[in-house]
């Protein structure tokens, strides 16, 4: 896996960011997991009330085309079409009175739907 790219917050921040809050929520539940080989995917794909819609989920896989986003011991994983949709995006967590969950700040989208999952270009 020596081929796979590895991007340090500090070197591209431009690519994707990733906030302490959802750095330290990943990491707390990688812990409850046991399971070291898992990293967290941001993708995204068709379909919302907007057109794309956000996608997080645990991957213990990656290609040497995804992107590999590290903060505070935890590995974020983007592949190469996410990447094009998430450029210069924040990835966060935030635990309010509506729930708890991970959210895209995306400076791309001109149009978002009301919970923040879905979004068009």
């Amino acid at each position: 896996m020596s081929d796979v790219e590895t991007i340090s917050e500090d070197s591209i921040p431009a690519m994707l960011e990733v906030t302490d809050a959802a750095s330290c929520k990943v990491k707390e539940l990688l812990e409850d997991e046991d399971n070291q080989a898992l990293n967290l995917r941001v993708y995204v794909t068709g379909g919302g009330c907007s057109g794309f819609q956000y996608g997080f989920k645990f991957d213990d896989q990656s290609t040497a085309d995804d992107a590999r986003i590290e903060k505070g011991g935890m590995t974020l994983l983007v592949d190469p079409l996410s990447a094009q949709y998430l450029a210069g995006s924040v990835v966060d967590y935030i635990d309010g009175l509506d729930g708890a969950r991970f959210v895209v700040n995306n400076p791309n989208a001109t149009a978002t739907c009301g919970c923040g999952a879905s979004f068009s270009i």
